[in-house]
């Protein structure tokens, strides 16, 4: 749904309250227009000496009321849409996390963290402001200057005399079409930059440990330092178009006020009008004037939120690169078989494959290891897997289905993906290993740490499972970090369980470890390992070793060996050099 639609919506279904919060702020600002009267009143019979205790306490008691009932009425008015205004905030806000949630992995590699929290951040409190504040002010200005405006008509004041000084204010419709697109225009500008200088902080402070151990500081100073400068000239230039827009009008509101005065002066020393009468209008010119001011306030913002309700609007329309097909069905395995017949795929917008005709066998309870050098395209086959980008209709099936045939959500149930650099969250490490299902029982965390040989670690934290993590699990070393991410895998107990890489900061012993507990704990499930140490793929019941987006070799370790390539040349070298971390290279 479009977000001008989404607004709208939301407005038409608050009517009843937005009419209500609306009739209190006008019934106040009307009963305010009534204060002006009553101090012109006063002056005449100030003037005509006719006023006495009893009729000055009757004029405080009434300058009071209108005080009072503007306050009460126009307040709870104002609170009202306010409140409306934050709920649309939160919904709004919530509704693009959900869209977040959609987006393919194409979507957030062409767009960084900083530049989405503009968006959830900047822009939709630009649009909260825009209904809250846009409709507060325009009610408060609307029925302050008619009921001004109405008030001078029906009082003693020549109708000529409240035209000549309402005269100036004619020319705001004008002024308001002549600067309006200009403001929008220039607002766009200004949240384009502010996304770009919230993508380079968020880059910046993820990466400040790495800026401080080179000694770049004045490097990345510099980098920040261009993208606020670039924010400061679009908001500049903003400011100066916005400022110029609203000292015109209250400009023209001064402008009306000297008129007054000048003729109104004038017309009182003829005795033409009296000077109540003289004191009632200035009062009513000046109480237009903050209405007027009001007025450019909200011409502003709304074309700021309007700028902002396109960036919304074209964000919303970003459809994700893969989707469920109309017939997409849920399936529940308790084991799956995954079978490979001749993909092929390239990333969009990319000049050669990074996959060429690959096929692969893989039955449940079987261990699959995949060997390779970097940009082989292991992990664009994992991708694949997951659906992160769509394989070729047919190439892959889980336990016989096309993948393309299962629901998202179907498909990667079944499946417990661990990464190299697993991601913690800054929660408790119990939250982070039970992240599947969060009401997971201690026992069962306990038991996936052990496996992911984690367990010890943790124990001897102050809080062990309770131990709440640094921003991406900094409390953690590398290793520590990884082999909680196994644990979050493997506690999934999915069908088909995928390490990709993820034993590679671990010393060999600790590896073997692991290994031989994934080895026990996934009987009757499918694995598949990727890694870039042979000891990590000894015990796989096949290896396929992949060059440039091939498989160029097959087999067990043993047959392997025997053969004559890269499988073999990578093992001399870790159990010759003892570089069991080594990279694969090219042959």
């Amino acid at each position: 749904m479009k977000p001008k639609r989404m607004l709208r919506d939301y407005i038409k279904s608050k009517w009843h309250v937005y009419g209500f919060a609306i009739l209190l702020i006008a019934a106040g600002n009307a009963i305010q227009s009534y204060y002006p009267r009553l101090l012109g009143s006063f002056t005449d019979r100030l003037q005509q000496g006719s006023l006495s205790h009893g009729t000055i306490v009757d004029y405080s008691l009434r300058l009071l009321a209108v005080g009072v009932a503007f306050g009460v009425l126009a307040g709870a008015g104002q609170y009202v849409v306010m409140r409306l205004g934050r709920l649309y905030e939160f919904d709004m806000r919530k509704k693009l996390f959900a869209h977040f949630t959609t987006l393919s992995e194409r979507f957030y590699s062409k767009n960084g963290v900083g530049k989405l929290l503009s968006y959830v951040m900047n822009d939709v409190t630009a649009v909260r402001e825009s209904i809250s504040m846009g409709i507060n002010q325009t009610t408060n200005a609307t029925i302050l200057i008619l009921s001004a405006i109405v008030m001078m008509t029906l009082s003693d004041i020549p109708l000529y005399l409240v035209f000549v000084c309402v005269l100036p204010l004619l020319l705001i419709p004008w002024i308001v079409t002549r600067f309006g697109p200009v403001i929008r225009k220039r607002s766009l500008s200004v949240q384009d930059s502010l996304g770009k200088m919230t993508e380079s902080a968020e880059e910046q402070f993820g990466g400040i440990r790495v800026t401080k151990k080179f000694a770049a500081e004045e490097t990345m100073n510099r980098r920040f330092g261009e993208a606020v400068d670039r924010i400061r000239d679009s908001q500049l230039r903003l400011v100066r178009v916005s400022s110029l827009f609203q000292a015109i009008i209250p400009f023209l509101g001064a402008l009306s006020m000297i008129v007054t005065i000048a003729y109104g002066g004038y017309l009182t020393i003829r005795h033409t009008i009296t000077l109540g009468n003289f004191v009632e209008l200035t009062l009513y010119i000046r109480l237009m004037v903050a209405p007027l001011q009001q007025i450019g306030n909200v011409i502003n913002t709304m074309q700021r939120s309007r700028a902002s309700l396109e960036r919304i609007g074209d964000l919303m329309a970003v459809e994700p690169d893969i989707r469920e097909s109309d017939g997409a069905r849920h399936r529940s395995l308790d084991q799956a078989a995954v079978s490979i017949r001749h993909l092929s795929f390239a990333y969009p917008d990319a000049e050669r494959s990074s996959l060429r005709d690959i096929s692969l066998d893989i039955p449940p309870g079987r261990t699959l290891g995949i060997l390779g050098k970097t940009g082989s395209g292991k992990t664009t086959l994992v991708k694949l897997l997951l659906r992160a980008y769509d394989p070729p209709p047919g190439t892959i099936r889980l336990a016989g289905a096309d993948i393309r045939d299962l629901t998202l959500e179907s498909l990667r149930d079944q499946i417990a993906y661990v990464p190299q650099e697993g991601f913690l969250f800054s929660t408790t490490i119990r939250d982070n290993i039970a992240f599947y299902k969060r009401d997971t029982a201690l026992p069962t965390v306990e038991k996936a740490a052990k496996q992911a040989q984690i367990y010890g670690s943790i124990a001897e934290l102050p809080e062990s499972f309770d131990t709440r993590l640094g921003e991406r699990g900094v409390t953690l070393s590398g290793g520590q970090r990884q082999r909680t991410g196994l644990a979050r895998g493997l506690i999934k107990d999915a069908p088909v369980l995928i390490m990709d890489d993820s034993v590679s900061a671990v010393d060999a012993v600790t590896e073997k470890r692991i290994i031989d507990g994934i080895r026990k704990a996934r009987k009757g499930k499918t694995t598949i390992i990727i890694a870039h140490r042979i000891s990590a793929l000894k015990h796989a019941d096949e290896i396929v070793v992949m060059d440039e987006g091939r498989i160029v070799q097959r087999g067990t370790h043993l047959e392997l060996l025997a053969q004559t390539g890269l499988y073999a040349t990578l093992h001399a070298i870790q159990e010759e050099g003892g570089r069991e971390d080594a990279e694969p290279t090219a042959r």
